[in-house]
């Protein structure tokens, strides 16, 4: 039977910048993915912000490789010709009592280390941001946008390079863990069904991330690993170019919600996109269609802070889902990035609720499961 080093499973964002970064020339590394291409499910359906790591709490993981994956991912466009931009956004406040909420950001941001932090008065917004209304906002320099599929790219080029295997149309079937090696049964495009041993099993899947970590005999209730699933919808705006808004603006999060509140991003096209908001569902209940009754109520999200705003302005765009671990009554869960040696399955390496941040941190989160392999 064929034996590799390391099997990744998923080919998102978070699979693909581990196999840029674990692969090596004495290694054998296997990316299994089980649609046509990658990057088909949370990675393509997203905001594509670059986050500056002031919502997350210190000391967490979130705000551990937000931090260093925005630097990271900075450095990784310039020397590779990755479209981005190094936008900075406002986070506003439209009411006195938003103020403090602003205030508990920028020491949640300060103390993780996010750099070049400052609350602005109304003339400080106006005079970046005309056609924004807001009484106060927290500004964050370092948050931008980036080409996430250029980014994709990127990291299946240099884990290529480096000697790995990408392998789609192949779904994960089984894992049975064996004396020193995991073997892993797949079956293929053809419907064929084959299986190899892997010394090391990073999951990366996902949505199905939970679903695999029990494939392999994790009790996920008893590891509090059971995903929840957000959907957020998002809307365009027609003639963009009428606002001439050239940052990134968010309202303040509601403090029991899953998101961060309906917000305004720009693409690297010159686009505008309002959302994403966020909604738990049934797994069962999975589709990528828009909510057009939605139109009205984001509308008047981002009237509170565009108030030129119409609701004819806008249109379906896309949506996205992400697996969550935080459930209605929780406060904060951070990334589950562990090696299960602890459960009895050395070198089986769980990633699971990789939400957001995970696209600022990709580079980040991959540095640190390499340690973890390198022990």
């Amino acid at each position: 039977m064929e034996e590799v080093d390391i099997t990744i499973v998923g080919a998102g964002v978070i699979g693909l910048s581990i196999a840029a970064q674990v692969a090596e020339d004495n290694r054998t590394v296997f990316v299994i993915e089980k649609h046509d291409s990658f990057g088909r499910e949370t990675s393509s359906r997203n905001s594509e912000v670059i986050h500056s790591g002031i919502y997350y709490r210190p000391g967490s993981l979130k705000a551990k490789t937000c931090i260093q994956g925005n630097r990271i991912l900075y450095e990784i466009c310039e020397k590779n010709n990755i479209p981005y931009k190094k936008t900075g956004k406002l986070v506003v406040a439209t009411e006195n009592l938003e103020i403090c909420q602003l205030e508990s950001l920028l020491k949640n941001g300060l103390e993780n280390g996010t750099p070049g932090l400052k609350m602005l008065e109304k003339k400080e917004i106006k005079q970046l941001e005309p056609d924004v209304e807001a009484i106060v906002a927290l500004y964050s320099p370092s948050t931008g946008i980036i080409d996430t599929h250029k980014l994709m790219e990127y990291f299946i080029s240099r884990a290529k390079d480096k000697g790995a295997d990408i392998v789609y149309n192949s779904e994960l079937k089984g894992i049975n863990k064996q004396q020193e090696a995991y073997e892993v049964f797949i079956r293929d495009a053809d419907e064929e069904d084959f299986s190899f041993l892997t010394r090391v099993f990073i999951n990366c899947a996902g949505l199905n991330s939970d679903n695999i970590a029990r494939m392999v005999g994790i009790d996920i209730k008893e590891s509090d690993y059971t995903l929840k699933y957000s959907k957020g919808d998002y809307f365009r705006l027609y003639n963009p170019g009428r606002w001439g808004v050239s940052r990134l603006v968010y309202p303040v999060p509601e403090a029991e919600g899953v998101g961060l509140g309906i917000h305004l991003t720009l693409d690297l096209a010159g686009g505008i996109r309002l959302g994403p908001d966020a909604n738990y569902i049934c797994k069962e209940e999975i589709d990528y269609n828009v909510d057009e009754s939605k139109k009205e109520a984001f509308c008047q999200a981002v009237q509170k802070f565009l108030p030129s705003l119409k609701i004819d302005d806008l249109y379906p765009d896309i949506a996205g889902i992400r697996p969550i671990l935080k459930g209605h009554q929780d406060d904060f869960r951070d990334f589950v990035i562990k090696d299960e040696r602890d459960k009895g399955f050395p070198g089986f390496i769980n990633l699971i609720g990789i939400e957001s941040p995970g696209l600022t941190s990709s580079p980040s989160i991959a540095k640190y499961v390499n340690e973890l392999i390198n022990g």
